[in-house]
């Protein structure tokens, strides 16, 4: 049985999500919450979450539940379909590996599109090994996780891996060769000193690839036709969403 939640502060448009839902030939359980702090509270695993960026609640806006969700260390994530009245809210919902946004008021018809979507992708899922969406990583006694979708890249340095984040680095005794078998396919090592984020490739050429941070990363010749592979097998996955 598939959990799907909606999270909106407006109970008329979590009921038309809900009349949405139940028209699909899907056997699903669906819960609802007026606000994140209800969904950070409630019990229980979701595969679907329809979630309001705007919401007006007391407490965190859809955009901070989603990343107070992507930081969660738990086995699997939601997928997330962002739902907003304002369309310029559309490129924040991928900083946090939305799967897909609908604007109010939703269409019906794409509506259908992107549920069954997403409802292929949660399938294939659990047939399949779940990854975490983040990195738990220890550093002086203290642990931190890092959402992986916060990664440009990471670097191998003295015994040490040092990740280059959207928000600083960090760094912490470790092994370049134990990331890249943990992080799977989003993930490609280019160098033997160098693990990059995938999602975060501008460009490249047969010697160095450059980063959406402007960052320029040599190229091993040894690994340029792996990473040319890895890299269009990764943006046809993602193109297919």
């Amino acid at each position: 049985m598939i959990r799907i939640a909606i999270c909106d502060d407006e109970a008329p448009a979590r009921a038309y999500l809900a009349s949405l839902i139940r028209a699909r030939d899907c056997p699903c359980e669906i819960v609802e919450y007026a606000s994140a702090s209800d969904c950070l509270a409630g019990s229980g695993e979701i595969d679907l979450l329809f979630l309001d960026i705007g919401l007006n609640a007391a407490g965190p806006d859809g955009m901070e539940l989603a990343r107070k969700i992507r930081e969660q260390s738990a086995a699997t994530q939601p997928v997330i379909v962002f739902v907003t009245g304002y369309e310029r809210y559309v490129f924040d919902a991928f900083d946090v590996g939305a799967f897909q946004y609908l604007l109010k008021p939703v269409d019906e018809e794409k509506f259908a599109r992107v549920f069954t979507r997403a409802i292929e992708q949660i399938k294939t899922g659990r047939a399949q090994p779940r990854f975490s969406h983040a990195l738990a990583l220890q550093s002086a006694g203290a642990s931190r996780t890092v959402p992986l979708d916060n990664i440009y890249y990471i670097e191998s340095s003295n015994h040490k891996v040092v990740l280059r984040l959207k928000d600083g680095v960090f760094s912490c005794y470790g092994k370049i060769r134990d990331l890249e078998a943990e992080l799977g396919d989003q993930f490609f090592r280019i160098h033997k000193g160098y693990l990059v984020n995938l999602a975060y490739v501008e460009g490249y050429s047969k010697t160095e690839l450059t980063l959406a941070n402007g960052e320029k990363l040599l190229i091993s010749k040894y690994k340029y036709q792996d990473f040319v592979k890895a890299y269009l097998r990764f943006v046809k996955k993602g193109a297919g969403l």
